[in-house]
């Protein structure tokens, strides 16, 4: 059983507690698809809610931290060494339409004094499934209490590959079709279930050979990009040159499926 520090302890209180009232929450969406109103009022509210109890429980644990979430953007802190990186609900138009594939992320950001960062523990949480995955630069990767590893596949065509997809609203859609094209000629298969924090971590256990998406943004990616690397995958660019922490664009695979999957998204 892995032995969770006192600062993964805080991230992984905090996911556990703001998820309480957003499983009541998501049981009352349900009902709510057969209103006329529909549910986007109430996921907007609780969206905003539970990064309001995250905000409210990180920053009382450390309270100089800095603070990037999805509603409320970047809050400064006196402690210019640290940033938490929270998206309160990454899938929320599954969370909207009742559909069980959405969790609550936290990554935690270290800078350095030249100016460089890395994310040193992070965590994402299902509420719905109880899937709480979480890691810590150095110690590994774990799903509950059970550490966890990246497939072990080298074939493209024996390789399950998850991604996403712009909606409405987004750049991108003409590119995302030469992505699919490129990659569904070679691999047995794709899936688009929408969230990008559970395509992460569902790569560091295993359930997923690669991830790779266009256009998000950090609080998508914070905590996953520890999580592959931390269950022995690379995670990059998929150009050449580039900082996966900023969301622009990410691959997350083993080593030996990374390369292959690089050049043929560089090549679409």
């Amino acid at each position: 059983m892995a032995l969770a520090s006192a600062l993964v302890s805080v991230m992984t209180d905090a996911v556990r507690k703001t998820a309480r009232p957003m499983l009541r929450d998501f049981g009352e969406v349900g009902h709510l698809q057969v209103s006329r109103k529909g549910p986007g009022d109430f996921v907007t509210q609780a969206d905003i809610k539970a990064e309001d109890t995250l905000f409210e429980l990180l920053m009382k644990a450390r309270p100089g931290y800095s603070f990037l979430g999805e509603e409320r953007g970047l809050i400064e802190g006196t402690d210019k060494s640290h940033r938490w990186i929270v998206d309160p609900i990454d899938g929320t138009t599954n969370f909207m339409h009742a559909i069980p594939h959405f969790a609550i992320t936290v990554g935690l950001e270290r800078f350095a004094p030249d100016g460089s960062s890395e994310i040193v523990a992070g965590v994402t949480y299902n509420p719905v499934m109880n899937e709480l995955f979480w890691a810590e630069k150095g110690k590994g990767c774990y799903l509950n209490d059970q550490r966890i590893r990246v497939a072990g596949r080298r074939d493209l065509s024996e390789s399950l590959i998850s991604t996403g997809l712009p909606f409405i609203g987004k750049s991108g859609h003409a590119q995302s079709i030469k992505d699919i094209h490129a990659i569904g000629q070679r691999t047995a298969g794709i899936r688009r279930l929408g969230s990008a924090a559970l395509d992460f971590a569902w790569v560091a256990c295993g359930r997923y050979d690669a991830f790779f998406e266009r256009n998000l943004k950090p609080w998508d990616v914070a905590a996953g990009i520890l999580f592959v690397t931390e269950a022995g995958g690379l995670v990059t660019t998929i150009e050449q040159d580039g900082d996966p922490k900023t969301g622009s664009s990410v691959l997350a695979a083993n080593t030996e499926l990374h390369p292959q999957l690089r050049k043929v998204l560089q090549a679409a």
